[in-house]
């Protein structure tokens, strides 16, 4: 009887712990979530602070000096502990090969900036990567007026603002991401126009006609790998 009660107090005792436990640390691992507005970009991100229990399947390991991060959705994370990882911001100078599904072009005195989730990046051709960078200058005036007019000579990059890609496959994230990456590069190649480029890379007087290509083979190159584009 009494070996009884005292298996009974053990699993008692163990199940306080255990609940004990799960209710340490930052609210439980919940995810708490905010919607950047800034440029109209409009997407939803974890709160940089959140404490979470494991990473997305597909979340990237991203070095940087001793330093390792993982990257996913436009969300960056640090180990925090056994099998618990913290939202975090980049570090300035960090690379990452191709930049979240959803991201807003931002152009700042004729150079293509790509945001999302409170970072800016920019293409870096020499290493084939995309760099966080500083916010560009005067850009806090820009995040929340409506886009200038279209002048002729600077025509809107066609980033993750101007195209609406929707997977029919059931693309993962980061899968979308890799497509329209490398979509992004044949179509540059078959047309000569650059989005990542001021004006695109080519003659101002050439560029709406050069665009409207590189729109096309974007559009066919994304179609093939089973994407639909608006």
């Amino acid at each position: 009887m009494k070996a009884r009660v005292t298996i009974a107090a053990l699993a008692a005792a163990l199940l306080l712990a255990g609940a004990a436990f799960a209710d340490r640390g930052p609210e439980a691992g919940r995810v708490h979530e905010h919607v950047d507005a800034r440029h109209g970009h409009n997407h939803s991100y974890a709160d940089r602070g959140t404490v979470v229990r494991g990473l997305p399947r597909e979340a990237r390991i991203v070095r940087f000096g001793r330093d390792q991060y993982w990257f996913h959705g436009g969300v960056w994370y640090r180990a925090q502990g056994p099998g618990l990882f913290i939202v975090v911001g980049p570090p300035i100078g960090i690379f990452v090969p191709v930049l979240p599904p959803f991201y807003t072009t931002v152009m700042v005195a004729g150079i293509p900036y790509y945001y999302a989730n409170d970072a800016y990046y920019v293409y870096r051709d020499p290493q084939q990567g995309y760099q966080v960078v500083d916010p560009p200058p005067g850009v806090d005036a820009m995040a929340g007026a409506p886009p200038p007019p279209v002048g002729a000579g600077a025509p809107p990059p066609a980033g993750g603002d101007d195209m609406f890609v929707y997977p029919r496959n059931g693309q993962s994230p980061d899968q979308q991401a890799k497509d329209r990456y490398e979509c992004h590069r044949w179509a540059a190649d078959q047309t000569g126009f650059d989005p990542t480029r001021g004006t695109g890379g080519v003659a101002p007087e050439q560029a709406g006609a050069r665009r409207a290509e590189y729109l096309r083979a974007m559009n066919a190159c994304l179609d093939g790998r089973g994407y639909t584009v608006r």
